[in-house]
């Protein structure tokens, strides 16, 4: 008896174990089976987007680590013009002192400005806003790790909002430029100066691109992103997740001076491409038409359920007018590539090469003319400063 009892519990033990393990599998899900009595595979659910791109991001110290050495900060000294008071040009007053004016009274006090910049060859030459240096008498770059230098003007481009200024000093981290690939809805980090606070960085994503016809620049191609931008992030980088530089930040849209969540970043291709011209030529040469067009939102009245931009007036002996364009023609191709707003009309003759011959197809009236246009060279003109905040100077 005593020997029963010693192993009953582990009998009753092996049955709740192998009880257990047959509920389980019971639980486990079985494989559908056709009418036919086969058994199908179970079926494989997909992720809807794909994580390796978007999920499981927790930091973007790696980012910073790689492009905010290479963002500086631009500290800019403009002497102050002030008119000479009467009194200067008395001769009783300079005898008073002795025909030497004090200092103070020779000349203006000095206005200090900040801003920001990217370091984009390794042989010193910076990327920054035209208007952080433009009206600067001296300009100094602080560099990540500490060090200083004054800088040259090498040149700039007043219809892009850009300027290439230059630094001696060895050992220079680069950011590299990404020219495509960038979509609405990527992370973006924007890296700058704000408020001459120090290098700060912000994060937020990419809201638009293509954005144009705001009355910024000349030529408009922008990102739009959320990214908190402040004066003196102007000129700065905005990269994406792995450190690559997709445009400069030169604008935010503000009714109280700070950041609103909607600021606009000059695209890496544009930034490449003022950057080689200024180094090559020393200036930025683009084509021209000599016209100007209306709007596209006046277009979309004028001619709806098309594509084309409208004429609005043609300069007397300009390319355009040689060729034959009228006011009120509406511009429907150039070279074949279909035309649709102001600002792809303009970006697209901007790149051709003065002296060069587009074809244009317009439509006047009910007819349509295929034009040769021998293209002009465009002189530069100043930036516009409207209801956006070209970063204004701390």
């Amino acid at each position: 008896m005593r020997r029963t009892l010693t192993w009953l519990p582990w009998v009753l033990l092996i049955i709740v174990i192998l009880g257990f393990l047959g509920w389980q599998f019971m639980q486990k899900p079985k494989a559908p089976i056709a009418s036919d009595g086969i058994k199908m595979p179970a079926e494989k659910v997909e992720p809807l987007i794909n994580t390796t791109r978007t999920g499981g991001v927790v930091s973007y110290s790696e980012a910073v680590k790689v492009a905010a050495p290479a963002v500086v900060n631009i500290f800019t000294t403009q002497k102050v013009k002030q008119m000479n008071h009467p009194l200067l040009d008395d001769p009783a007053f300079r005898e008073f002192f002795g025909n030497e004016l004090p200092d103070q009274l020779k000349q203006g006090p000095n206005e200090n400005s900040l801003g920001s910049g990217v370091i984009v060859r390794k042989d010193g030459y910076i990327l920054t806003n035209n208007h952080v240096i433009s009206q600067a008498d001296q300009i100094v770059v602080a560099l990540h790790d500490g060090r200083r230098a004054v800088a040259a003007v090498i040149g700039t481009d007043p219809d892009t909002d850009l300027a290439v200024i230059k630094i001696a000093l060895d050992d220079l981290p680069v950011l590299p430029f990404k020219l495509s690939g960038n979509e609405v809805g990527d992370v973006v980090l924007a890296i700058g100066n704000p408020f001459g606070v120090g290098q700060t960085v912000t994060q937020g994503i990419v809201s638009a691109t293509g954005r144009s016809d705001l009355g910024i620049n000349t030529y408009e191609d922008f990102i739009q992103t959320d990214a908190a931008i402040n004066p003196g992030n102007s000129g700065g980088a905005l990269i994406d997740v792995a450190g690559n530089l997709i445009g400069v930040n030169t604008a935010i849209f503000s009714q109280s001076g700070g950041s609103m969540g909607i600021g606009f970043a000059i695209p890496a291709k544009i930034c490449q491409q003022v950057l080689n011209s200024i180094l090559k030529d020393g200036r930025v040469v683009r084509g021209w038409l000599g016209i100007s067009l209306l709007p596209s939102k006046q277009d979309d009245i004028l001619v709806p359920e098309q594509n084309g931009v409208v004429v609005a007036d043609v300069l007397r002996d300009g390319p355009a007018a040689k060729a034959g364009l009228k006011r009120g023609d509406i511009i429907m191709s150039v070279n074949g590539e279909a035309i649709s707003t102001p600002a792809q009309l303009i970006n697209y003759v901007a790149l051709q090469v003065p002296t060069s011959t587009v074809s244009v197809v317009v439509n006047r009236g009910d007819e349509s003319l295929t034009l040769s246009v021998v293209i002009g060279e465009r002189k530069s003109q100043s930036n516009k400063d409207k209801q956006f905040i070209p970063l204004p100077k701390q």
